[in-house]
C-alpha cells in the first residue's frame, strides 16, 4: 500500500528551510536520508520538483504548486491535531512570524518572547523583514504587517494589534539655536535627518480632516540615512528635525534628550495587522500568540 504522505515533511522542510542540510538539520536525519525521501516523491508523483544543481535546489512550477497545496494540507492537520488536544489551554509546538525589522525587534519580539518564557513548550522562529509575504507559500503561521488583510480576504484573516503614531521631533539644542516650529508651514524653515532608501526619500505624512489624503511634505535635507535609530541618534545631535514614531522615541522623550513638536492633532496614524491563513479551528499557540500582541503591543502613544 503505498504511503500517501512519505517525503511529505522532507519535501517542506527542504523548501523552507531553502536546503537538503538544512532541512536533514530540522528532521535530524542526513543530507542524504532528505534528497533520497524528496526522489521517492518525485517518482511518486511523476513530475520533478526541484531544479537541482551542485550548489542549490529550486522549486520547479510544479514543486510550488505542490508545496501550496502541501502548506494547506498541514494547516489542516495542525487544527485537527488541536481539536483532538484534551488540553486546549496548551501552548506548544512551533509558530514561524514574520515582522517588520524595526518595530519587531523594538515592540513584537519583546511581547512574544515573553509568551515563550510563560510556556516552555512553545518553539518560536521569528523573521524580520519589510517586504511582503505569502503566508502560505512561504509557510509563516502569523505575520505582523501595516496592512489589513486584502478586502477580498482568500484565506487570510486579520485583527489589529497595535497602532503606531508618527511624530515631529528635536533635541533641546537644536530648538535653541534654530527656534520651534508651530505649524507645519513652518518646517520649510527648518533642517531635518531624513529616511531614503533604495533612492526614495520618504517624505513626512501629515493628516488632514475628514477622509481627504494626507499631506506630503519634506523639509530641507540636513542628511540622510536607512536606518530610523541612526535618523533618532542624529537628531538627538541637534542635527536637524526628525519625523519618527513615538514608540522609538520615547525614552528619549522621558530622559530630556528629544522634544516632540508640533500639536498632537498633526501625528499620522498608522495600525499594525496580526495576519494568518484563516482556518475554523487555529491552534492554542497561534490564538495565544495574537491575544498576546493585541494585549501587549504599544497603544498610541503622544510621547509629550
Amino acid at each position: 500500500m503505498v504511503d500517501r504522505f512519505a517525503g511529505i515533511a522532507p519535501f517542506v522542510d527542504t523548501v523552507e528551510a531553502g536546503s537538503f542540510s538544512a532541512a536533514a538539520e530540522r528532521l535530524n536525519l542526513t543530507r542524504s536520508a532528505v534528497g533520497k525521501a524528496v526522489s521517492r516523491l518525485e517518482s511518486r508523483l511523476g513530475t520533478r520538483l526541484f531544479h537541482r544543481t551542485t550548489r542549490s535546489q529550486k522549486l520547479t512550477e510544479a514543486g510550488h504548486l505542490f508545496y501550496q497545496h502541501c502548506q494547506r494540507a498541514l494547516a489542516e492537520l495542525r487544527a485537527a491535531e488541536a481539536l483532538l488536544d484534551t488540553d486546549h489551554n496548551e501552548v506548544a509546538g512551533r509558530l514561524r512570524v514574520t515582522m517588520p525589522v524595526l518595530f519587531g525587534r523594538h515592540c513584537v519580539a519583546p511581547v512574544l518572547c515573553a509568551l515563550a518564557r510563560a510556556h516552555p513548550r512553545l518553539e518560536l522562529e521569528l523573521n524580520f523583514s519589510d517586504r511582503p509575504v505569502d503566508l502560505v507559500e512561504e509557510g509563516f503561521d502569523l505575520a505582523v504587517r501595516a496592512e489589513p488583510a486584502p478586502a477580498d480576504g482568500g484565506f487570510v484573516a486579520s485583527r489589529r494589534v497595535s497602532r503606531q503614531r508618527m511624530t515631529v521631533c528635536a533635541s533641546p539644542s537644536y530648538l535653541e539655536r534654530a527656534g520651534r516650529p508651530q505649524r507645519i508651514d513652518d518646517l520649510i524653515h527648518h533642517r531635518a535627518v531624513v529616511f531614503e532608501q533604495d533612492g526614495r526619500l520618504r517624505a513626512w505624512r501629515f493628516p488632514r480632516p475628514g477622509n481627504a489624503l494626507p499631506r506630503e511634505l519634506t523639509p530641507p535635507v540636513a542628511v540622510r540615512m536607512d536606518n530610523p535609530e541612526a535618523i533618532a541618534d542624529a537628531v538627538a545631535d541637534g542635527l536637524g528635525l526628525g519625523w519618527l514614531p513615538c514608540w522609538l522615541i520615547w525614552d528619549r522623550v522621558r530622559n530630556g534628550s528629544l522634544v516632540p513638536v508640533l500639536p498632537a492633532a498633526t501625528r499620522l496614524q498608522t495600525d499594525f495587522h496580526a495576519l494568518w491563513a484563516e482556518t475554523p479551528n487555529p491552534s492554542p499557540r497561534l490564538r495565544f500568540a495574537v491575544e498576546a500582541l493585541v494585549n501587549g503591543l504599544p497603544d498610541p502613544m503622544d510621547g509629550g
